[in-house]
């Protein structure tokens, strides 16, 4: 009876803390929330931005409606239901082979550097921050992204600009990555 109680009080936690995130963000943050249909995750993307539908890419993207090329995009993989996320690799690994297979791939005309990695511990699941710095032919661009695993998914939530814009939204699309959180 127990867990009963404990999964809707942790459901209801986490829309608690979601709400106090947007409310905290205020004027300046710009902040709004974002909760999947089926209630598994929420996360903040920034205030004005539109949501695009995209058929065979990530199931969630956002994009800015004045700066066109900033999004932030949510991918889900499926991955062995008694994976976690230290099972895939470390933070650089994890990093590395996303640089390698999906941001810089062979034959793709852009080269990337994973700049930082990190390991963070949130509402009971481990996630890695990583970010990138990925070199196209005719500009530079930054990414933020995290990553968690949860019943045989694999969540990615990833924010892109273009290197001249990176100073003035790194906080925020810090603010959007860690806001990811994972409700059931």
């Amino acid at each position: 009876m127990g867990s009963f109680f404990r999964s809707p009080l942790r459901q209801m936690l986490a829309v608690v803390c979601v709400l106090m995130l947007t409310a905290c963000s205020g004027g300046g943050g710009g902040l709004n929330s974002f909760q999947s249909p089926d209630g598994r995750y929420a996360f903040l993307y920034p205030t004005g931005w539109s949501r695009v539908a995209v058929s065979g890419g990530p199931q969630v993207v956002f994009h800015d409606l004045i700066n066109s090329d900033e999004t932030v995009s949510l991918v889900v993989s499926d991955v062995d239901a008694d994976d976690e996320l230290e099972q895939l690799g470390s933070a650089v690994a994890v990093g590395e082979r996303l640089r390698r297979d999906v941001i810089a791939p062979e034959g793709s005309g852009r080269d990337a550097d994973l700049v930082s990695a990190k390991e963070r511990e949130a509402s009971g699941h481990t996630f890695y921050d990583l970010e990138f710095a990925v070199h196209l032919q005719d500009r530079d661009r930054h990414e933020l992204a995290t990553v968690v695993v949860d019943r045989g998914r694999l969540y990615t939530l990833a924010t892109s600009t273009n290197e001249s814009r990176w100073p003035k939204v790194k906080g925020l699309f810090e603010n959007v990555i860690q806001s990811f959180t994972l409700l059931i």
